[in-house]
Parts: C-alpha cells; sequence; structure tokens
C-alpha cells in the first residue's frame, strides 16, 4: 500500500468518513474481482461486495495495522462469501419443490433458452479457465477483462510497475486461450469418440 493509503487507513481509524468512503472507491474492483472469482456471478459478487463494505465500516476499529488494509478486506470478502456458500446450502436442503414450467411459460419468456445456454456453459468454460490459472495471472486478467480497470489502477491494486503488468497480462491471456482451447478440444474428441461407439 501507499503512503497516501496508509494515512487514509489511518483517517478512517480516527472516525474520518470520507477518508473510508476514498478507500471503498481505491479497492472496490479488487474486492469484487477476487468475490467474482469466487461465485462466478457478477450480481451475488456485487451483492456480497456491498456486505463486505458494511462488515468492514462495522469492525474497522479492529484493524491494527493500517498497512494491512487490503489483506484484512479480502479476509472479510473470504469469510462473507463462504457465510453466503453456508447459507445457501441450508436453503437448497429446506426449500419446497420448484413449481412445473410449462412449454406455454418457456416460449413466453424472451431470448431464445438454447442461445441462453450456449452462452452460460461459454461463461462457465472461461470462468473455470481463468480459475485453473496462478493466481498471480488470475487477478490482474480479472480486474481488467471483467472489471474493466485500466493498467493504472490495476498496478496501484497489484502492487506491480506497468511493465510487469503487461507481461502478466499478456501470458495470462495466452495460458487462458490454451486452456480454452484444449478444453474445447477434449469435448470434441469425446463427442467423436462417442458417436463412434
Amino acid at each position: 500500500m501507499s503512503e497516501q493509503e496508509t494515512s487514509l487507513v489511518r483517517r478512517a481509524l480516527s472516525g474520518d468518513s470520507s477518508a473510508f468512503e476514498e478507500l471503498i472507491r481505491r479497492t472496490s474492483r479488487l474486492i469484487f474481482a477476487r468475490l467474482y472469482l469466487d461465485t462466478g456471478n457478477s450480481h451475488l459478487a456485487e451483492d456480497l461486495l456491498q456486505e463486505v463494505w458494511i462488515k468492514a465500516y462495522r469492525s474497522l476499529h479492529q484493524l491494527r495495522n493500517p498497512d494491512g488494509f487490503r489483506a484484512w478486506v479480502l479476509t472479510i470478502a473470504k469469510t462473507v462469501h463462504l457465510d453466503c456458500a453456508r447459507n445457501a446450502g441450508r436453503q437448497k436442503r429446506t426449500q419446497p419443490e420448484a413449481r412445473i414450467v410449462s412449454w406455454a411459460d418457456l416460449s413466453a419468456a424472451g431470448p431464445d433458452p438454447q442461445l441462453e445456454a450456449q452462452r452460460e456453459e461459454s461463461r462457465l468454460a472461461v470462468l473455470q479457465a481463468l480459475r485453473s490459472l496462478p493466481e498471480e495471472y488470475r487477478m490482474p486478467i480479472t480486474l481488467r477483462y471483467i472489471t474493466g480497470a485500466d493498467y493504472e489502477t490495476i498496478g496501484t491494486q497489484l502492487g506491480l510497475t506497468n511493465g510487469s503488468l503487461r507481461g502478466l497480462l499478456n501470458r495470462g491471456m495466452k495460458m487462458l486461450r490454451d486452456q480454452l482451447a484444449s478444453g474445447f478440444l477434449e469435448k470434441d474428441d469425446e463427442v467423436v469418440n462417442h458417436e463412434r461407439t
């Protein structure tokens, strides 16, 4: 963290709400990227992000080391995500049976269900490939291509120089493309082998 951010943390610890708002502005993309990688759902990640900031604000007095603010907030994000996953598991066990959807409901629903299913399958394949990358590539790619952060913001968030960030993005994207290509080739081979039998 920069000295300016450490100063913001100290000010927030002394009760300056505008300093805390600035910390939120500076680190929200990083926290969102982590939550998105964990959940695979941008809407859920946004909801969890709000919960993270509420918990962080309420427990800010517990932060002992201002230089450790980002790690502290990322730990809160991990806890919030785990709590959400536990609650979702409990709800699945106690939910009533889903209502039966008729063909009329599906045809009136709007977008082509097959197209939506293909999009979702592609999104999940990219997310799975992204999750399989080493962390040093995963976070920069997520920040750049999912949250839309610029190079300067990513460099600040992750403590990287412009050159090292560009190198990580270049190598990471190559690894991601290779993962996706090998995944699609394996699926094609399975289809061909299945059709032969």
